[in-house]
């Protein structure tokens, strides 16, 4: 069915308390987009960033009457806080499913693919990974997973036990099983993550070989490669509790790193981790490097 879509820009102070308020008035989602080209790159550990100009978009069942919303909102915020209001009415879609337009087959270092459900390639001396991340990140189109995927492609992970710390969509995590790993551990502070590397594992049949865990759950214990896709922050952060997870000549790889970040987070690691030079995609980099 058809929905009322009303979309407002509004200032970063009050855009979350529109959000709220379009929610108590009976919306059936809210969500955040940018206003003005405005990147973001690093919001802190469970933080939502949102933009100095931020765009408001509610949807709203057909029995709503959106001027009812408009005379609402407009009374309880000031005017001039609220910019560009905009309704229309949009047809339904497969909204958990509209990804998959620019969700193509993905092959990385001549060895592993990665698809979406349907797209599958079954070419020799390759490994096919069936994606669907769900409300979790992760499809490998973004230069930090790619990264992540090209490091794992282009090494021998036989019989290894891996660790994928920030493992959203489990992308990695089952990456690694394919490729001959013998057990993962996946470890996500956001539950939904869990359940997306659940289900992907569960799709590309390696359930019994990747273990979910939230870090409270988490009981560390010595891997040979550690995979962490988070962001320069809390690397640093966790630098001691990371590294400690690996066995002597364990392998570490570091993705979600911009390229003036690598300096720092190499130095929170170099007391224990011989680096190889960074590898780069675009504005990221992947660092990785053995441990002492």
């Amino acid at each position: 069915m058809p929905w009322h879509q009303i979309t407002v820009i509004t200032h970063e102070q009050l855009a979350p308390r529109l959000a709220d308020f379009f929610d108590n008035l009976g919306a059936v989602s809210v969500t955040y987009m940018d206003a003005e080209d405005e990147p973001v790159y690093e919001p802190a550990i469970g933080e939502t960033k949102i933009w100095t100009r931020t765009q408001v978009i509610a949807l709203y069942e057909l029995d709503v009457e959106p001027e009812r919303i408009r005379t609402s909102v407009y009374g309880r915020f000031p005017t001039q806080d609220l910019l560009a209001w905009h309704y229309e009415e949009v047809a339904d879609q497969a909204w958990e499913r509209a990804w998959m337009e620019y969700f193509q087959p993905m092959k990385f270092a001549g060895k592993l693919w990665v698809c979406p459900t349907g797209q599958e390639q079954h070419e020799a001396d390759t490994v096919c990974l069936t994606l669907d991340p769900g409300l979790a990140f992760g499809t490998g189109t973004h230069p930090t997973t790619a990264l992540c995927l090209e490091w794992l492609a282009g090494n021998d992970l036989t019989g290894k036990t891996v660790i994928d710390y920030g493992c959203g969509s489990g992308i990695l995590a089952v990456a690694a099983v394919l490729l001959g790993a013998s057990r993962v551990i996946a470890v996500d502070i956001d539950p939904q993550a869990l359940t997306a590397t659940h289900d992907n594992a569960l799709k590309n049949q390696v359930q019994d070989q990747v273990s979910c865990y939230l870090p409270g759950q988490f009981t560390p214990e010595p891997a040979d490669v550690v995979l962490a896709n988070i962001l320069a922050k809390p690397l640093i952060e966790m630098a001691e509790s990371i590294s400690a997870l690996l066995v002597a000549e364990g392998r570490l790889v570091l993705s979600g790193i911009l390229h003036e970040q690598a300096g720092p987070v190499m130095d929170a690691y170099r007391h224990c981790i011989a680096f190889t030079a960074p590898v780069q995609q675009e504005d990221w980099i992947r660092l990785d490097g053995c441990k002492r």
